[in-house]
C-alpha cells in the first residue's frame, strides 16, 4: 500500500512540475514576449534508475546535460502560443530555454560563489537588479540586450577577464526555471516581480565591474569553467 501510495504522489508531482514547465514557457512567450524553445531535456541512463539521467543529446559526455537547444534548434525560439503549446504538450518535461538577444533579455552567467559575492556588492551599491537565475554550479544575471560590438568596447578596459565568466548574447541561450538539468534544479534567485509586464532589466554596464571583480576573486581564480 506504501509503495502505491508513493507511486502515487511522484506521479502528481510530475504532472505538477511538467504543468508549470509549460506555465513558465507561455509566461517568457506571451505576456513577456520573450522567444523560448525546449531544451534537449534527459533521458534515464540505460540499465539504471530515473534519478541517474544523461542528456538526451547523441553525445555520451555531454557538458551542459539536458540544458541546450537540439531538436527543434535555437532558431526556432518563438513567441507563437500555439507553437510553444504544442512544444510542451509533446515534450512536457522539457526543459525552458530562451534565446538570448535581439530585443529579448541578455544575460552574464559566473560560477555560484562568485555569483553571491557579486550580487552582495551590487546591493551595497545600490545598483537595481533584474532577475537572477540560478542553478547549482551558476547564477545568471539578466540585463537589457547588448550588442557584441558594446560588449567588446566595454571588456577591452578590463585588465583580465576571468574565462569562467560567460555572456549570452545575440545567438545564445539561457535555461530558465523551473527547468530540471543534469546539472540540476534550475530557480530564481531574484525572481521577477508578479505582474503581467516583462521583467525590467539592468543596463549590462551596470553590473559588468563587479562581475568581473567578483569572478577574478573566486576561490580558484575565476578560471575554471564549471557548469
Amino acid at each position: 500500500m506504501r509503495e502505491i501510495l508513493g507511486r502515487r504522489r511522484r506521479l502528481r508531482f510530475r504532472r505538477s512540475e511538467r504543468a508549470a514547465q509549460l506555465g513558465a514557457a507561455l509566461m517568457c512567450a506571451t505576456e513577456w514576449k520573450w522567444p523560448v524553445l525546449p531544451g534537449v531535456g534527459l533521458e534515464a541512463a540505460r540499465g539504471r534508475g530515473d534519478r541517474d539521467r544523461g542528456c538526451a543529446c547523441p553525445d555520451p559526455e555531454c557538458v551542459v546535460p539536458g540544458a541546450h537547444p537540439f531538436d527543434p534548434g535555437l532558431l526556432a525560439a518563438s513567441t507563437d502560443e500555439r507553437l510553444v503549446r504544442w512544444w510542451w504538450t509533446n515534450r512536457p518535461a522539457a526543459p525552458v530555454l530562451l534565446a538570448t538577444g535581439g530585443r529579448a533579455p541578455c544575460a552574464v552567467s559566473l560560477p555560484a560563489v562568485a555569483g553571491a559575492r557579486a550580487l552582495a556588492a551590487l546591493d551595497d551599491m545600490g545598483i537595481r537588479l533584474g532577475p537572477v537565475v540560478a542553478t547549482p554550479t551558476r547564477w545568471s544575471l539578466l540585463v537589457a540586450p547588448y550588442s557584441m560590438e558594446r560588449l567588446g568596447d566595454l571588456l577591452y578596459s578590463k585588465d583580465w577577464v576571468p574565462s569562467s565568466l560567460r555572456f549570452h548574447g545575440e545567438g545564445g541561450y539561457l535555461v530558465l526555471p523551473p527547468s530540471q538539468t543534469g546539472r540540476g534544479q534550475v530557480s530564481w534567485e531574484r525572481a521577477p516581480l508578479p505582474g503581467s509586464a516583462a521583467p525590467w532589466l539592468p543596463d549590462v554596464e551596470a553590473v559588468v565591474d563587479a562581475l568581473v571583480a567578483a569572478s577574478t576573486s573566486a576561490p580558484d581564480g575565476g578560471s575554471r569553467l564549471a557548469y
